[in-house]
């Protein structure tokens, strides 16, 4: 590859300290963004901003490379925090880390890249991107456990054509080896867990600030009132914990353990502001062999033919092998051979044709 000027963004973490190190190491010239998104509490004990601003400078040091710290922090209130917040207050269960991407890290980040005369952003994504007769394909990162194509499926051709991902040929292991290898500080830094702004803090205690709500009952499959929830926008399909109810058996329960069958949110009813909760993770309440989504984005920029593909419903789980039927560029609808369990609106349903990472669209309903 010729010689460029790439603006990384550092993070603080490893993934992309070593993407700067390896491009760097490819000669090309290497200049080094901190993103901040958030700051209206990041002096607080779960926000660990100014830890990973202090991170990334280091990195910065020990690189040799220009570091800028540039607050998208308006941005993302605007673009990201409050679709987020009107999703959940919709009763349905947004991905901020897919919107982050597509609004902030791939937008507002790749424009001020631009602006500093880069021909090229990077990043510390599991993922790579493959030329093809002028076009740009997304691909998974090599390491299975680490990819993170599904947070990237709404990038576009022209991004995708700025865009280096220079750890997505290597396993973990092997990033954490060369950063121990080479003396970056952070090498040993465990992986961020949870949403920027949410950090690791009590998800209720943080939406409570935000979203007022009504509690209301909470019914079984059988209509049963078995408990009072606090408000619909703090509970997500297949939850297991904190519903609230851990300890009721319901009366008249079969002998031989089905008594203590873990509950399970099934379902929400937002006109009748009742949340539905079902015993037993197999419960067919549970278990959806088909979903429609909108609000859909192409890699290619247009919707793939009817074909046979595989999908993932929820980042962490595998492949499910499923029929696109007939797509709009901005809708479609997938059947399932196997039954996924707890299919979720608001989530992103994200295709894939073998390693390609095709695009997707957020659940509106499943059944």
């Amino acid at each position: 590859m010729a010689k460029q000027r790439v603006v990384v963004g550092l993070s603080g973490g490893v993934d992309s300290a070593v993407s700067a190190h390896l491009l760097k190491t490819q000669g090309h010239e290497v200049i080094a963004i901190f993103m901040k998104n958030w700051e209206d509490d990041d002096d607080d004990e779960y926000c660990s901003s100014r830890q990973d601003f202090i991170d990334a400078a280091s990195v910065a040091d020990v690189l040799g490379i220009p570091i800028e710290h540039v607050n998208f922090a308006g941005d993302y209130k605007d673009r990201v925090f409050a679709e987020f917040l009107r999703e959940y207050q919709a009763g349905r269960t947004p991905n901020p880390d897919v919107l982050c991407n597509a609004e902030i890290k791939f937008k507002a980040f790749l424009d001020h890249a631009m602006r500093l005369g880069a021909d090229t952003i990077a990043t510390g994504h599991y993922a790579r991107v493959r030329e093809r007769s002028g076009r740009f394909e997304l691909l998974k990162g090599l390491d299975p456990l680490k990819d993170q194509s599904y947070f990237l499926h709404r990038l576009t051709q022209s991004q995708l054509a700025k865009t280096l991902f220079p750890v997505g040929e290597l396993k973990k292991t092997e990033v954490r080896r060369i950063a121990a290898e080479i003396g970056l500080p952070n090498a040993k830094k465990k992986d961020s867990t949870g949403i920027c702004f949410i950090g690791e803090r009590p998800f209720r205690e943080f939406l409570n600030r935000y979203l007022a709500n009504t509690p209301g009952p909470i019914e079984d499959d059988r209509g049963r009132v078995v408990g009072e929830h606090v408000g619909l926008s703090f509970y997500t399909l297949g939850q297991r914990k904190g519903i609230g109810i851990g300890g009721l058996k319901p009366r008249g329960a079969a002998k031989g353990g089905s008594e203590h069958a873990p509950w399970f949110v099934a379902r929400k009813n937002m006109a009748a502001n009742t949340l539905y909760v079902v015993q037993g993770h197999d419960h067919p309440w549970l278990q959806s062999t088909a979903l429609s989504a909108d609000d859909a984005s192409w890699v290619a920029g247009s919707a793939p033919p009817a074909a046979l593909l595989a999908a993932k419903t929820r980042y962490r789980q595998s492949d499910a092998v499923c029929e696109l039927g007939d797509a709009a560029d901005d809708a479609f609808a997938l059947r399932f051979g196997d039954a996924q369990w707890a299919v979720t609106p608001g989530q992103s349903a994200v295709l894939y044709d073998g390693e390609v990472c095709l695009g997707g669209g957020v659940i509106a309903s499943a059944h």
